[in-house]
């Protein structure tokens, strides 16, 4: 009986021991396996909308007409004119996709500039933290990577022109705002809000199942919270 209390007592101790909390861990840990989940989800979501039909197949980030030029468009396709509703809505989402490459390098470099202090802040954080601090730190440069590829992408299209006419007009009536005035500035702003969700969608899924991050360094930290 003996044996068999100091057994159970042993193995307590043991499973104690390999129980890990972010107390435990190195900072050079806690930032490294931080910044390797990163760099995973932001691969993970530029691949997957970069791909065709990335953004335009997915409802949770297709592009569509803003405010009350999606009602107009509604309109419009009852009106038997949908087709050119359907063309605007598809080069939009076609011009996401095709920018989503040129954020890549920037995030990569906005997780090798995160600190020590950043990195524990992240970690400490609600669920979304890590994608606040990309947001945070490389939204406007990814931006400005972006608007140029969707303005080529966008040139092509002659409802374009309409398009920016239609809701220059809008907006100028407070109907929508400036940044959805213009087709170029108002696809560059959903194709970065679409990036930062899905990198939202692959930080929470990595904080609720550290298994599934790409390094062994990743799944310590993230198995630590």
């Amino acid at each position: 009986m003996l044996r068999f209390t100091s057994l159970v007592a042993g193995l307590a101790l043991s499973t104690s021991a390999l129980a890990l909390s972010l107390a435990d861990l190195s900072q050079t840990d806690a930032s490294g396996g931080l910044k390797d989940a990163l760099v995973q989800g932001a691969q993970v979501a530029i691949k997957q909308l970069g791909a065709p039909g990335g953004f335009s197949n997915n409802p949770d980030v297709r592009i569509e007409l803003p405010g009350n030029l999606g009602k107009a468009a509604k309109t419009m396709k009852m009106m038997g004119m949908g087709a050119q509703v359907e063309q605007l809505e598809t080069s939009m989402n076609q011009a996401a996709e095709a920018a989503m490459p040129q954020a890549q390098a920037l995030l990569v470099d906005s997780v090798k500039k995160m600190t020590v202090q950043d990195a524990k802040s992240i970690l400490a954080g609600p669920e979304d933290s890590a994608t606040q601090y990309l947001n945070k730190t490389s939204r406007e440069q990814i931006r400005a990577k972006f608007l140029p590829i969707v303005q080529q992408a966008t040139a092509q299209v002659g409802l374009a022109k309409q398009y920016n006419s239609f809701a220059g007009q809008a907006a100028s009536f407070g109907v929508i705002d400036a940044k959805s005035a213009n087709i170029e500035s108002y696809v560059t702003e959903q194709a970065l809000n679409g990036l930062f969700e899905i990198i939202a969608e692959q930080e929470a899924s990595i904080r609720e199942n550290p298994a599934g991050a790409a390094t062994s360094l990743a799944k310590k930290v993230f198995g630590a919270l």
